[in-house]
């Protein structure tokens, strides 16, 4: 079994955050339609080690991407890699840092900020390079990708939340407010992907402190929201997802073979968990 996957990773959001300003993701929660999940992010609680951990499964410490300033391609496999070894079409609507570590390095905005090439890992990109971009044009350059380009895989990252947490911090009403906006444009798209059978998954590469920073190891910092949409998912509310489970899941959803990454299982109905045991993939 293959599936469609949207995987949007809001950036710098909490999880307490999340559960109290995203209102259209609890409402489908509400009734039925979509289960949050509490994840703790990996350390350095910093965006590209963890924009690499998410997409690839691995730990910072292991994949050497542990600051932001390490401008270079990923050295590991990740969504995007196996996905076009397995003929899949790939596509991002993402912060110029993704199109580094999976496509070119280092971004040149007029070569690399609208990407079409069948050659690249990322196939079909949107990229951006300042933190304040829209996060309403970015979601629409998402649909866009999909509309256009029908992908197999689509990461969705707008910035703004991360944005406002740096200029105001956590306990702020400007962080909250972007969240919240952020959730509306969100709900604009995300109703359409439901509709026609996408499997998404949203959540956040790491959180946000009073400090206006993150980084460390304070549950803000680290506890982010996964929710998962779409008959792929158990939506178990036991299951406890781990960060580095995220890359082998949307693997498993995508339908990939011996992708040899940790997967969580207890996140996923029973056809792709059968799937997981029947093709011998790794990471129970």
């Amino acid at each position: 079994m293959s599936n469609k996957v949207i995987l949007v990773v809001l950036d710098g959001l909490a999880y307490e955050t999340a559960q109290q300003c995203m209102g259209f993701l609890q409402g489908l929660a509400e009734q039925g339609r979509a289960t949050l999940y509490k994840v703790q992010c990996e350390l350095p609680s910093m965006s590209r080690p963890l924009y690499e951990a998410i997409l690839t499964g691995v730990a910072p410490v292991d994949s050497g991407i542990v600051h932001n300033h390490i401008i270079r391609n990923s050295n590991q496999q990740s969504v995007f890699s196996l996905a076009r070894q397995a003929g899949l079409t790939t596509a991002a609507a993402a912060y110029h840092w993704f199109s580094e570590l999976y496509n070119r390095s280092p971004y040149d905005a007029v070569r690399d900020r609208f990407t079409h090439d069948p050659e690249q890992l990322i196939q079909h990109g949107i990229f951006y390079h300042q933190d304040n971009y829209p996060d309403s044009h970015l979601y629409l350059d998402a649909e866009w990708l999909r509309v256009q380009h029908d992908p197999d895989f689509l990461l969705v990252h707008p910035m703004n939340i991360d944005d406002a947490g740096h200029r105001a911090g956590l306990d702020s009403a400007h962080y909250r407010n972007t969240t919240r906006h952020s959730d509306t444009h969100l709900s604009t798209h995300l109703q359409q992907w439901i509709k026609q059978g996408y499997q998404v998954l949203v959540t956040a590469d790491h959180g946000m402190n009073v400090d206006k920073s993150h980084g460390g190891t304070l549950a803000e910092e680290r506890d982010v929201p996964l929710f998962v949409i779409g008959e792929g998912f158990s939506h178990d509310p036991t299951a406890q997802p781990t960060q580095l489970e995220l890359c082998g899941t949307v693997c498993q959803l995508l339908g990939l073979k011996d992708h040899a990454k940790p997967v969580a299982t207890s996140l996923l109905s029973g056809g792709t968990q059968i799937e997981h045991l029947d093709n011998g993939s790794a990471g129970a």
